[in-house]
Order: C-alpha cells, then sequence, then structure tokens
C-alpha cells in the first residue's frame, strides 16, 4: 500500500447527520487528507442529498462516493429499520477495502444503535461488530483529542452494557488484556515510546481501603501489579474525581476506565468538538467522530463536522505511523 491510498468513509445512519457530516468535511478538506483522497462509502443518493441541502456540488462529490447498490428511503430525523442493511453494508464494505489493501484507514459515521437492534443486527456498536468483521480477539474503544493540552486519550473498559452489569464485567484479566492493547496501540499508532497508563478506580475514592467497595483493591490493583511486573508504566487505582484535570492529565498517557460515562463524560466535557473514537486492536486503521446521529438536527444542515474532520485527520495519522 502507497501513502497515498484512500481514507474511506461509511455513511452511517442516512436519517440522522452522518452523511451531512461526512460530506461537509469532505468539502472542507477539498476530498484529500495530506495525500490521501476521501472516498465516501453508502447510498449515492443519500450523500448527494446531503450535499444539495448544505450547497455542496454535486459534480465535485459524485467521483468520490462508492455506492454500496442498496436502497434507501431515507427521511432526516426519523430513522427506520428497513435502511439497516444500507447502513451495515457500507460499514463491511469499508472493512473489506482496508482489509484488502485498498484503503489505508476506515472512518465510520455515527449509527442508530436502536434501529439496527431492530432489524437484527445482533451487536451493541461498531467497536464489536468491527471487532466481528476483522477477526479481533478484543477491540477496544479510545476516545481521544488531537487538540486538547494536556492531551486526553480514555478508553472505557465496559462499554454498552447497563451500569448494574459493570461489576459482575470486571476481572483482572480483562484489564490486564485491554491495558496491554493501550500500551501497545500509544507506542505503534501515537509514537509514545514509553507509555504511561493511568487506571481509574471503580468505587469513589477508588475504595478508600474497602470502605467504599473492596473492588478497587481485589479486581484493580492485582492488575497493575501485574502489569507493572511486566515492565509497563502502570498506575491506580486512581480516584476517578481528580483524574481529569490539567495537573492531572499530565502525568499519564491514556486513563483506562472501568464504564462507558466514566470515559466519556470528561472527554465530551472538555473536548465535545474535536473527540475522536479510535479502535484500538484491530488489524485495520477505524476512527469515528465522537457524537451521535443527533436524529433531532438532522435536515437542518446545521451539524458541526469539526469532530469529522479530526476523526478523518486522525485516522491519516495513525495510517502513516503504521505504514499504510
Amino acid at each position: 500500500m502507497t501513502r497515498d491510498a484512500p481514507v474511506v468513509i461509511s455513511m452511517g445512519e442516512p436519517s440522522g447527520i452522518g452523511p451531512e457530516v461526512a460530506v461537509k468535511a469532505f468539502a472542507a478538506l477539498k476530498g484529500y487528507v495530506g495525500q490521501r483522497p476521501l472516498h465516501l462509502i453508502g447510498s449515492e443518493s443519500v450523500f448527494l442529498a446531503a450535499a444539495a441541502s448544505c450547497g455542496i456540488d454535486a459534480a465535485y462529490l459524485r467521483k468520490a462516493i462508492i455506492d454500496t447498490g442498496h436502497h434507501v428511503d431515507a427521511v432526516a430525523g426519523r430513522p427506520s429499520s428497513q435502511n439497516a442493511d444500507s447502513v451495515t453494508a457500507a460499514i463491511a464494505e469499508g472493512v473489506r477495502r482496508a482489509t484488502a489493501g485498498e484503503a489505508s484507514a476506515l472512518v465510520t459515521a455515527p449509527i442508530h444503535k436502536s434501529v439496527l437492534t431492530e432489524a437484527g443486527f445482533g451487536f451493541p456498536g461498531h467497536t464489536e461488530y468491527l471487532a466481528a468483521l476483522t477477526g479481533s480477539g478484543r477491540a477496544v474503544m479510545m476516545l481521544a483529542s488531537r487538540d486538547l493540552k494536556p492531551a486526553l486519550r480514555v478508553v472505557p473498559l465496559t462499554i454498552h452494557i447497563p451500569l448494574r452489569s459493570v461489576f459482575d464485567a470486571l476481572s483482572t484479566d480483562s484489564i490486564v488484556t485491554t491495558a496491554d492493547i493501550i500500551l501497545s496501540a500509544l507506542k505503534q499508532d501515537f509514537g509514545i515510546g514509553a507509555p504511561r497508563l493511568a487506571l481509574a478506580g471503580l468505587n469513589p475514592h477508588a475504595g478508600e481501603d474497602g470502605t467504599m467497595g473492596e473492588e478497587d483493591a481485589e479486581i484493580i490493583a492485582p492488575a497493575v501489579t501485574l502489569l507493572r511486573a511486566r515492565g509497563h508504566d502502570v498506575s491506580g487505582p486512581l480516584s476517578a474525581d481528580t483524574l481529569f484535570h490539567d495537573d492531572a492529565r499530565e502525568t499519564y498517557d491514556a486513563a483506562l476506565c472501568m464504564y462507558h460515562d466514566q470515559a466519556l463524560i470528561p472527554i465530551k466535557t472538555l473536548a465535545f468538538w474535536t473527540g475522536v473514537n479510535i479502535t484500538l486492536g484491530l488489524p485495520i486503521v477505524r476512527t469515528s467522530p465522537d457524537h451521535g446521529t443527533a436524529i433531532g438536527i438532522a435536515g437542518h444542515s446545521i451539524a458541526n463536522e469539526k469532530s469529522m474532520i479530526a476523526a478523518i485527520e486522525t485516522a491519516a495519522e495513525i495510517a502513516d505511523r503504521r505504514g499504510l
């Protein structure tokens, strides 16, 4: 693969803002990220409709669209399970191209999980679906901002499960396995020679010596011990309420959190428009904007494309580091 292999962008939910931010980002970047052309995968009619509503020249855009051939009858703000096949087909085609070396990276526009579930999708979200498509044993969701200083990169250990299920899902082995993937990615994809990883505690004050829960001492602390024994720079369990301010972020390169909101609230608060979702542990490069389908504003041509641009640029940077 050459350094000018394209970055492909999947359509996402056609009734949400995904197609809009995709075409806006395409136009803002003039169809390229560095020397890499941008290609849009999904329904040509959906992308062209989004372009028309945003005043983007259709002829300029049409040459970059890879149409999957699925009929899409999309109404802005009204997602339908009838379009589910078109959504998953765009993702699958993006994965196929990246796996075959026809693309350097895949950037995915947001999907509407409940609509896909209604159609029998069978996966909680993008991360799990991508792991299945690529045959990866464990895919890890990282949220990061290229612009925030000090940097913030967070990973939720458990992702799309109810909060009441988090305690049962935790194990020392899963923490160690996830930490290994993060540390490897910090070296390979972010160019950090000696990465530092912080582990957030589960309970308030990281359990405070067992007075507020024993999971921190019994599950998280042994993982830290094992990782340190392997020579890794790992700290924790640390109280999550003091882990994300400026001075704290100077002390680590990524934070492994125990559940979804523990990781996503700080980055969406500090870097809402520049946050990027990066899937670690895959044989391909995959990123996504750090926001959802925004059904409530779909069709009004007011969606902000900054996170999509950040996702595209981050994907290209990782591809460069991997030599793709």
